[in-house]
């Protein structure tokens, strides 16, 4: 756990939670710092335990003057793992007091936010939820380069392998796009949801109660629909990489069967043309009379007979473009 606040116009880091307008950073937090958190600043429990569970989905829940926004964020999986890249749940938690942000892996996004933009202010924590899913969204386009430019490294190995590890390699990636077309589609959904509390008139309590703790200006929506746009951006992309890395797993693995195809049509012709020599040498080694069998040149004219023959045989299949 990190509790952060902006003092004297930056962001620096605290030690104590007795103040407000805190920034309170959990990564895969213990039960005792979640019932800590929890009864400082009553906060529902569920909200702080939402992001722990790897399959929640996102959404945005607002209930007793707390909001939750949960999105999913790409992470790089080790390279041992069978999934180059995945994704993992990020909750952000937006009280009149605080800012709570959980999620089970350290991520980046935060200590980048906290480095190169040390001015944000702590408490502004609707530009700060919106500064972290405009930075999402931007970790996924910079990933899905990353993929794309990988599955271009694979593919100049593919095309003369014989091997699957090339085939598995892209298949990984494949897998890896798909999670992130479904968290990115998630994260849309939440996006507009968010955006939707701006567009109706606050006859609904939920909205009503949304607005009062957001408390959002038109800088803030402004930015809201960038970060919408960097989304629908990165969906585009990770759809166009999604389409044409499974044509291209389709088409190398039939390059990775030619290849192979190849391979044993030279062996077979390799194997026909060796077995002249020993047809020619099988009949003349036969207990019978046959044809200058007495000469002392019959050694040296079966294998000038065999080299013939054996020319005349690859010259035939050369020609036919065997």
């Amino acid at each position: 756990m990190k509790v952060y606040k902006t003092s004297n116009g930056k962001i620096l880091e605290e030690s104590s939670l007795d103040e407000k307008n805190l920034w309170i950073e959990l990564v895969n937090p213990t039960e005792e710092e979640i019932r800590l958190v929890s009864s400082r600043f009553d906060i529902r429990v569920d909200f702080l335990k939402a992001s722990l569970d790897y399959d929640e989905s996102s959404r945005i829940d607002v209930d007793n003057q707390q909001i939750l926004i949960l999105v999913n964020m790409p992470i790089v999986e080790h390279e041992e793992m069978p999934v180059m890249f995945n994704t993992v749940p990020l909750g952000m938690i937006i009280t009149e007091d605080i800012f709570v942000t959980v999620s089970l892996e350290e991520n980046q996004l935060t200590h980048d936010l906290i480095r190169y933009h040390p001015e944000y202010n702590t408490e502004k924590r609707t530009r700060l939820a919106l500064e972290l899913l405009y930075s999402i969204a931007r970790l996924y386009l910079k990933y899905l380069k990353d993929i794309d430019k990988r599955s271009v490294e694979i593919e100049q190995g593919v095309k003369k392998s014989l091997r699957n590890e090339e085939l598995v390699k892209l298949l990984n990636l494949e897998k890896s796009l798909v999670y992130f077309t479904t968290s990115l589609r998630s994260n849309e959904f939440v996006l507009k949801r968010f955006k939707r509390f701006y567009l109706k008139r606050a006859r609904d309590k939920e909205v009503k109660l949304t607005k009062e703790i957001l408390d959002i200006n038109d800088e803030d929506e402004e930015f809201l629909e960038d970060v919408i746009v960097e989304n629908k951006q990165a969906i585009d992309m990770a759809d166009v990489y999604s389409n044409i890395l499974s044509n291209t797993m389709d088409a190398f693995a039939t390059i990775i069967s030619n290849n192979l195809n190849i391979v044993m049509k030279f062996l077979a012709i390799i194997t026909l043309i060796l077995a002249i020599p020993s047809i020619i040498t099988s009949y003349y080694g036969m207990n019978i009379a046959l044809p200058y069998q007495k000469s002392p040149f019959a050694h040296l004219g079966i294998i000038l007979v065999s080299l013939i023959v054996m020319v005349i045989v690859g010259y035939i299949l050369t020609k036919k473009k065997y």
